[in-house]
């Protein structure tokens, strides 16, 4: 039966040892423990009371919640707007990445800590800027405006503030795996006479795959439960530009406090199932890619 020894000092291993480095944490069970014990506190225990909250008018007084006109309306702008600026981002964000990581130029570094901006910026201030700039009179929506072309004030605003506040994830998720990409493997490529699509579609995608997902799946995440930009730019009108986490306020605020829990409990059985989807995609991508 191997052992395990933990040392420090400049001894030999003698037959049948194996030396483990120590470690600057405590013990695996002390750091299990604690792990469990935060994620309960934090995540689980107000996930939990939400869902016992909601449990009161069972699953399907939840069924014919969500059924509603205005409810159903509301989340399908909601996930349905949150899955394209995540789309959108997923694309974008990766140009980004790579022209920060493969290039240098002047201003890098203040486009490198532009794109944290969103992270750092209040979202009630991105909603009013967004909802000033791309207003009917204001300087990019007055370009739309004599075409009859409506940004603020309807889906294609939000859309923009999801995509605001979405970019950074996807950059910051995929910017150190660009780091790690040799490229050596671009050049080896050219060589074989890959052109440059073909290097990007066979070499560069397959090992970006997994990262590019895993930032797919935190725009996502972020974009759904989003309030603070959108409520400025969206206009908030019923079945046209109300957003869920709109309308689960609204219910607060009528002190429909079992409705405003029971759409909030919907909302996270659809994002744990689309998360739970995205990361088996992600998963199998890994499995798919990382034996390519």
């Amino acid at each position: 039966m191997t052992q395990t020894l933990s040392v420090e000092g400049p001894l030999r291993p003698s037959s049948g040892w194996r030396f483990v480095k120590p470690s600057v944490l405590p013990g695996f069970n002390i750091a299990f423990g604690y792990t469990l014990l935060w994620l309960g506190l934090i995540v689980l225990l107000p996930l939990a009371a939400l869902v016992l909250r909601a449990s009161g008018i069972g699953v399907s007084g939840l069924i014919a919640l969500a059924s509603e006109p205005r409810v159903a309306a509301a989340l399908k702008l909601s996930f349905g707007l949150s899955f394209l600026a995540a789309a959108v981002n997923m694309v974008f964000g990766l140009i980004v990445a790579w022209v920060l990581t493969r290039y240098r130029f002047p201003g890098r570094r203040m486009i490198d800590a532009v794109v944290d901006l969103p992270f750092a910026l209040p979202t009630a201030v991105a909603g009013i800027s967004l909802a000033s700039l791309y207003a009917p009179n204001g300087w990019v929506g007055s370009l739309f405006a004599p075409y009859d072309i409506k940004i603020a004030y309807a889906p294609p605003g939000i859309a923009i503030a999801l995509i605001f506040i979405g970019l950074p994830y996807v950059v910051r998720t995929v910017q150190p795996i660009i780091v790690d990409l040799e490229q050596d493997i671009e050049e080896a490529s050219a060589t074989l006479g890959a052109y440059r699509w073909q290097t990007l579609r066979r070499v560069i995608l397959p090992s970006l795959m997994p990262a590019l997902l895993t930032g797919f799946a935190l725009a996502f995440a972020r974009a759904v439960g989003e309030y603070g930009s959108v409520i400025f730019i969206a206009g908030n009108i019923p079945f046209v530009s109300e957003i869920a986490p709109l309308l689960i306020i609204t219910r607060l605020e009528e002190f429909d406090y079992r409705g405003a829990t029971a759409i909030a409990t919907i909302m996270l059985a659809i994002s744990f199932s689309a998360l739970f989807v995205i990361n088996l995609i992600q998963a199998w991508s890994r499995r798919r890619f990382g034996d390519a």
